[in-house]
């Protein structure tokens, strides 16, 4: 099981590259170092599972989480493109794809979030962010979060699946926005209803939320 990650949320222009580079080698090429580990002996013993604790994030970018976001996609992609061949060796590859979960981690991310100085931005990006965004996440974690234990227990129904699925999303809140993107390939369907959610409607979806 790989379940390595940290975070990152802001606005571009307020993150440093290291810091970004940082991400990566957690997010990224933590995993592939760990696949490299096993993979080999699994393929010889033609058996093994590897689970990779992914997000809803690896399907579907959200605004200020640009770095996190491309981490994930590049975990997604990586886990996509091994998959086949894989299951070539008896191995199965399964990405469990959690939406927000209420856990320290998140709880530090938010706070530092909260604290750091935006003043190489625009204000009007700076106020987005401060005055939305991180508004409207505590509404999200508080209404949709999950616990560590819920996921846990998804894991393990994953682990112990006679035929393991290749991807496992924890939180059906989260389903209706990862068929958005597929139903129109061109993007346009999607970009449409994130902007109007987060800039038009915010008062409707904090009301929904609480």
């Amino acid at each position: 099981v790989s379940n390595a990650g940290v975070g990152m949320v802001g606005p571009l222009e307020c993150q440093s590259l290291a810091a970004m580079q940082s991400l990566m080698d957690t997010n990224f090429f933590g995993l592939v170092r760990l696949v490299k580990e096993v993979l080999p002996d699994m393929k010889r013993r033609r058996g093994g599972h590897i689970v990779v604790i992914s997000s809803i994030m690896g399907l579907q970018g959200i605004v200020f989480n640009d770095i996190y976001a491309a981490s994930k996609f590049a975990v997604e992609g990586f886990c996509e493109s091994l998959v086949v061949q894989a299951l070539r060796f008896n191995v199965a590859i399964s990405l469990v794809e959690p939406g927000p979960v209420t856990t320290e981690f998140e709880a530090k991310l938010y706070e530092e979030a909260e604290r750091t100085d935006y003043s190489r931005t625009d204000p009007e990006t700076a106020d987005i962010f401060t005055n939305l965004y991180l508004r409207n996440s505590k509404d999200v974690f508080a209404s949709l979060g999950q616990t560590p234990e819920d996921i846990a227990e998804h894991t393990l129904r994953v682990i112990e699946a006679v035929r393991p699925p290749f991807r496992h999303q924890t939180n059906v809140a989260y389903t209706p926005m990862a068929a958005l993107k597929h139903a129109d390939p061109s993007g346009a369907l999607m970009t449409d209803a994130f902007y109007k959610l987060v800039f038009k409607y915010d008062a409707v979806l904090r009301l929904s939320l609480r």
